[in-house]
């Protein structure tokens, strides 16, 4: 997918080292005590130190012996769709259903190669780069994505963001272990039917938890 800028910020913060992004399609290698977290949440604890991903909740696309990827669903930037599709000079003609979305947000998903988009979405037709995460989500780095959505064939259901997360071998697994981060299994109605601003309190709610009981314990650790 084309450069959306000049500048990428990647620090050493949770989700923050570069991993490949060479995302094929291939199933990682686990070692029998690793942990595989591909289609998970995770969840930042509300003692969670960094500013840029507190009250976060991620999407995992990876988790292999190499590291992991992921995408912030619930952080958007001030960009929209529509500005996004602009700004990598998208040829054709935009449909009827494309312009119905065209001022949804783009969202920050997080602080590896912040001047490239990402598209997180439900299956659709054959892309160039795509990484299948389950039978019902899958992670495009690829331009075409974003034709087909602005043409009205793209996927049903999707979530555009600029940069995405990662973590370098055994960096996420240390971050869990700190109890910077709850882990649950992802459901797709918390991804793509819930407002922004619903999906924190709906992940945390998939464990059986009360994030206000959460907030309660983290204030008092």
């Amino acid at each position: 997918m084309p450069k959306l800028s000049k500048n990428s910020k990647i620090q050493a913060s949770p989700g923050s080292s570069q991993v490949s992004s060479d995302v094929s399609g291939h199933a990682g290698v686990m070692t029998l005590n690793a942990l595989n977290l591909a289609n998970h949440f995770l969840i930042a604890m509300p003692s969670m130190a960094d500013p840029v991903f507190s009250g976060t909740v991620v999407y995992l696309c990876e988790h292999n012996s190499q590291g992991a990827l992921g995408m912030v669903i619930n952080k958007p930037t001030d960009m929209c769709i529509d500005d996004l599709l602009d700004r990598v000079e998208l040829k054709g003609e935009k449909s009827p259903e494309y312009l119905a979305l065209a001022n949804q947000p783009v969202l920050f998903g997080g602080q590896v190669q912040e001047d490239r988009g990402f598209v997180l979405h439900t299956p659709g037709d054959a892309y160039s780069s795509t990484l299948k995460v389950t039978e019902e989500i899958a992670f495009t780095t690829s331009r075409d994505v974003l034709e087909a959505i602005a043409t009205g064939h793209g996927p049903s259901r999707f979530l555009i963001s600029v940069g995405y997360s990662g973590w370098s071998a055994g960096q996420l697994e240390g971050e869990i272990a700190g109890n910077a981060w709850l882990t649950v299994l992802a459901d797709p109605a918390v991804l793509f039917d819930l407002p922004l601003e619903q999906r924190y309190r709906a992940a945390i709610q998939l464990l059986g938890i009360d994030p206000l009981m959460l907030a309660t314990e983290a204030g008092h650790a």
